[in-house]
């Protein structure tokens, strides 16, 4: 998956606290879907091999966790499944959200 597809999925970016010369020395991905968190793997952590390009290597996983999704369709479609699930309380009812 490629740092734009993040980006056009909702994800917002989040600088680290630690500073080299005044620069965040990394930053990640972050999108929040009620409270479940799905984070990226960070920049410093991007590997680049003679096989894949660099900007192939992001992964997304649910937060605190080894439950991780590498393939943009597959991101797409747990955004989607996670949403879907969201309910919204009417009259002491929960109704599907639309």
């Amino acid at each position: 998956m490629k740092e734009k597809d993040l980006i056009q999925l909702g994800f917002v970016k989040e600088n680290s606290t630690d500073l080299i010369d005044g620069i965040p020395s990394f930053y990640y991905y972050v999108k929040d879907i009620q409270s479940i968190a799905l984070i990226s793997n960070a920049s410093d952590e991007i590997e680049g091999d003679i096989f894949f390009d660099i900007e192939d290597r992001w992964f997304v996983e649910f937060f605190d966790t080894n439950i991780r999704y590498y393939q943009l369709e597959d991101v797409k479609q747990l955004i989607a499944i996670l949403e879907k699930g969201i309910h919204e309380k009417t009259n002491n009812q929960a109704t599907p959200r639309t």
